[in-house]
């Protein structure tokens, strides 16, 4: 499949080869199919997507049109040449877009997170030259990311993509869903050659964090964009609020700001200085872990010759709140400080739970 060029005259090298995937939440009717269609083609967008069965989280919400809509898109890519993509989630929605002549699948969230219904859907495709894209599953695990990757590998599917669109949270966030970043880097590390798209849209779960989000995915390296378009986004059937006017998506794309990975001028070496430096502190950060671990081996053998409780909650939560200052003095983020922290008391905790459970 070809991929749409953005050209963006503050990029470093004044262009960048990205995929953009524009269209609306759910196809609703054949006017708005079509409407959307035509308005995207002529901003020169070279994929349309459009979700034709919708799982919903509670009964009685829109759950999409249907077979029906298939034809819809059809017709939009025999009137506007455009590539048509939608979402399956079980055998007899792909045997559908199949036979629809469908040019792109994706599998969503919630269905990349069941290894059964992702093999149903591989089987199925086991055969077709069609590329598929596969969503993070909602829950924060890359491994389930991986898993679903390697049932299309596994079946001969030779175009895959992968999608990052968030990840469900109890806690509130300043997300729809959380993005938790270095799962999507994670992924990259283990398929380098896979493509990975964001889906700002399902991230955000507003339109004004589309063009920030879409920004940090760019800096980060992604491959392209899946973006909600509506042509009357406040009427939408679903998702009304993370859907923006075909106009909007050519302003966003426009003033996106492509990098590039090295510098061609002289001014590399300044940068391989800088590292090295963050080379030196990450060493010194490590011997001052190293050392923090032998005094909580130190703390675990006082506990356990006292009959003392491992966990020391009103000492774990002045340690936290006193990082917590400390962090907000020295104009560090407290949140990141916070879960670093929470990371360094587990690590401490395991170390003394093997030295207490050790015979005197």
């Amino acid at each position: 499949m070809e991929t749409q060029t953005l050209q963006n005259p503050n990029t470093a090298n004044g262009a960048k080869t990205i995929k953009i995937i524009a269209g609306p939440c759910s196809a609703e009717t054949r006017e708005q199919v079509l409407t959307i269609a035509a308005a995207l083609a002529k901003q020169g967008i070279t994929y349309f997507r459009a979700g034709i069965w919708k799982p919903r989280t509670r009964p009685g919400s829109f759950e999409g049109i249907g077979t029906e809509g298939l034809e819809w898109l059809k017709e939009a890519k025999e009137k506007y040449g455009l590539l048509i993509c939608t979402e399956v989630a079980n055998a007899a929605h792909t045997k559908a877009a199949l036979a629809a002549g469908v040019d792109m699948l994706w599998i969503g969230a919630r269905t990349s997170a069941n290894p059964f219904a992702v093999q149903e859907i591989a089987d199925t495709v086991k055969g077709h030259d069609i590329p598929v894209y596969i969503k993070n599953p909602i829950n924060p695990d890359l491994n389930l990311w991986i898993g679903a990757i390697e049932r299309f590998q596994k079946v001969g599917i030779t175009e895959i993509g992968a999608i990052h669109r968030g990840f469900s949270s109890y806690a509130n966030t300043d997300y729809r869903n959380d993005p938790q970043w270095q799962i999507p880097i994670d992924l990259k590390e283990t398929f380098p050659n896979i493509p990975l798209i964001c889906d700002p849209s399902h991230i955000g779960g507003t339109r004004d964090l589309i063009q920030p989000i879409s920004q940090k995915a760019l800096d980060l390296g992604f491959d392209g964009l899946m973006i909600e378009t509506h042509h009357t986004p406040d009427d939408a059937w679903s998702d009304a609020k993370q859907q923006i006017v075909p106009e909007r998506l050519d302003e966003i794309v426009s003033g996106l700001v492509v990098r590039v990975k090295t510098l061609k001028n002289g001014n590399q070496h300044e940068l391989e200085d800088l590292r090295a430096y963050i080379s030196q502190l990450d060493d010194e950060l490590l011997n001052v872990l190293e050392r923090r671990m032998n005094v909580s081996e130190k703390i675990g053998e006082f506990k356990r010759n006292n009959g003392l409780m491992i966990l020391q909650s009103q000492r774990w939560q002045e340690v936290k709140g006193h990082n917590e200052d400390v962090a907000k003095s020295k104009n560090l983020n407290p949140k990141f400080v916070s879960e670093l922290y929470k990371c360094i008391h587990q690590e401490s905790i395991n170390i003394q739970e093997k030295i207490v459970g050790l015979q005197e």
